[in-house]
């Protein structure tokens, strides 16, 4: 890859946080960061000398910049740090070692224990994590404490243990910070109802115990205890900010692939996350042209053999977004809720962002070949019989009844065609008719456009429901135009489109490209048809306030208007003030006429 090639992928890197990461020309990686913004954060390495020499060589090296977008800063922090590890990249220094961010565990237990943990043990211990701070666990293992007596000591206190009165109670119970289970002064049902309460808190289920820690703090305020009350209010604060847990890390998902596809009419981009001991430990998107009308099924089902094999996967279960066939040796899952379904969002939205970028690299680098995609994906969405590189949208603009005008836009390869805009001012209708309006515009514009030999469009839009569509067939009927030229109508919701002869529209979904065009388009035949309106109504308001003044032409009068502001003041100034604007000879003519006019 040539250096503008790299301009190119930073050019369209996503503005939000994630992960990116830097390969050599051999494909080898070199560095592993985070960002709140990728794009920004990227381009900062190349548009400026670095103090160290180890950067600037860093830079020298990069050739590809691949990256995986997550949902908060948090979950990058947290994605970063499993990366480092398991890739090693040369340039990190920091990370590579073999710690990791702390964990909260409630051991498997009787009269379980709470504690902050660096190491997961697979005992059937409950992990809740992992934490970007040591401050926060600690915060939250303070609280806790202070809500809920729990022990702290390691003993085995099972029943047999507990009745034979193997165990002393300690200084702790004497002081009040724990119930003494050890010497049966408390239940185990009692105790794990605490527990319960702990995990939800540390899920982010902690509306009960704010309410509690706020009674509390406002009570110590009122005793006077207002260090007391600020600590409590401290504490609070670092609740509100919790994240309970991360998508990037979960202890209940091991050694599972993760596929989800993201297709258009040309292409399909599948992407692929290694989830390793409940760590992404990889992602990777491919782009898979498509040569005939492939379904999404087949596509992926390939896609998943050509990675599995290309990244040597042995894992016995997948997450895919629908069922496909792999054979009995492996577990496929489809998750409709829960961390798996959150895991499987993160891998979609990554193939979304990758889609994203290669059509905007294809349209910089070659605009042509983007406009043709876009016009076979509006010709398949919108089952044309040709591609509709001319389309002409007509919206209808009266303000209670007034002044009624329409609006003809035109685009040509999806882009407007601003000279080849039309105004249309109603000619055959009296008062507020919209139907027959459109019929006479449509009509109109048409007719025109074959008198003068001049080429038709592919497509005609029609702003408006059922009834603006059948007006609009008359006049295409009347022409001998009906199957020469589609026509559709769009109804005030935008995604619903009318067909001639079909009562039942045809949905489109909110996020394709064919909607974001005809979307373009009636907003832009909007702003035309009203900026006209306005005009017109300003004029026929402006006509009916003022007289029509022998020898002084409407220019004349509009610049006094916008002078004096209003016609009364006009009428009160001197000849003095008005030839101050308009010169001797007019202003004479205007004050012998008010003259005139009051006597």
């Amino acid at each position: 890859m040539n250096p503008t090639t790299l301009a190119l992928q930073i050019q369209t890197l996503p503005d939000g946080p994630g992960v990116y990461q830097y390969y050599d020309k051999e494909g080898k990686i070199l560095y592993v960061g985070k960002a709140k913004n990728i794009k920004k954060r990227v381009a900062s390495y190349f548009n400026k000398i670095h103090d160290t020499a180890k950067t600037n060589v860093l830079v020298k090296k990069i050739i590809t910049i691949k990256h995986i977008v997550v949902p908060t800063e948090t979950d990058a922090l947290l994605l970063e740090n499993n990366l480092i590890k398991t890739l090693q990249p040369r340039y990190n220094v920091l990370l590579r070692d073999d710690k990791s961010y702390p964990w909260l565990c409630i051991k498997k237990e009787p009269f379980s224990r709470i504690f902050a943990t660096r190491r997961m043990v697979k005992d059937g211990s409950e992990y809740f994590g992992p934490y970007t701070s040591f401050k926060t666990v600690n915060t939250i293992l303070e609280l806790i404490k202070e809500l809920y007596p729990l022990r702290t000591c390691n003993y085995d206190l099972s029943k047999s243990n507990i009745d034979s009165g193997k165990f002393k109670v300690c200084l702790e119970y004497h002081i009040g910070n724990c119930m003494g289970p050890c010497e049966g002064h408390e239940t185990l049902e009692n105790y794990q109802k605490q527990v319960d309460a702990i995990r939800e808190i540390l899920k982010g289920n902690f509306k009960e115990s704010m309410k509690d820690f706020k009674r509390v703090m406002t009570n110590l305020a009122a005793e006077m205890h207002f260090e007391e009350a600020q600590k409590i209010k401290e504490k609070i604060e670092v609740l509100e900010n919790y994240q309970s847990r991360s998508t990037i890390v979960n202890p209940k998902i091991t050694n599972i692939d993760v596929f989800s596809i993201v297709s258009d009419e040309s292409a399909a981009y599948v992407n692929f996350l290694q989830i390793s001991h409940g760590s992404i430990i990889r992602s990777h998107t491919m782009e898979i042209k498509k040569k005939l009308d492939e379904s999404d099924e087949e596509l992926l089902e390939l896609a998943i053999i050509e990675l599995r094999e290309r990244f040597q996967l042995l894992s016995r279960e997948v997450i895919v977004p629908f069922h496909v066939d792999l054979g009995e040796n492996i577990k496929i899952t489809v998750p409709q809720l829960g961390d798996k379904k959150q895991i499987l969002d993160l891998s979609i939205r990554n193939a979304k962002f990758y889609r994203i970028e290669q059509l905007k690299q294809l349209q910089i680098v070659d605009p042509d070949r983007h406009t043709k995609r876009i016009m076979a994906q509006m010709q398949k969405d919108l089952r044309l019989p040709v591609e509709p590189r001319h389309i002409e949208c007509f919206d209808n603009s009266n303000i209670q009844g007034t002044n009624p005008v329409a609006a003809c836009v035109v685009f040509k390869d999806g882009k407007p065609s601003k000279k080849d805009y039309r105004h249309f001012n109603i000619k055959t209708v009296e008062g507020p008719d919209d139907f027959a309006s459109m019929t006479e515009v449509v009509y109109r514009r048409y007719k025109r456009l074959l008198d003068e030999n001049e080429p038709l469009p592919n497509l005609i839009i029609i702003d408006g429901g059922k009834g603006q569509l059948s007006s609009a067939l008359k006049s295409i009927d009347e022409l001998g135009l009906r199957g020469k030229i589609a026509i559709i109508g769009i109804a005030k919701r935008l995604e619903e489109l009318f067909y001639p002869g079909d009562s039942i529209p045809l949905y489109l979904d909110k996020k394709s490209e064919t909607l974001k065009v005809i979307q373009q388009l009636r907003n832009e035949a909007h702003r035309f048809g009203i900026t006209h309106h306005r005009d017109k109504r300003s004029k026929a308001a402006l006509n009916s306030s003022i007289e029509s003044i022998p020898g002084i032409g409407e220019k004349t009068m509009l610049t006094l208007i916008q002078h004096f502001k209003s016609v009364k003041r006009l009428k009160l100034a001197s000849e003095k003030e008005i030839s101050d604007v308009i010169g001797m000879s007019k202003a004479k003519k205007i004050t012998e006429f008010y003259k005139a006019t009051n006597e």
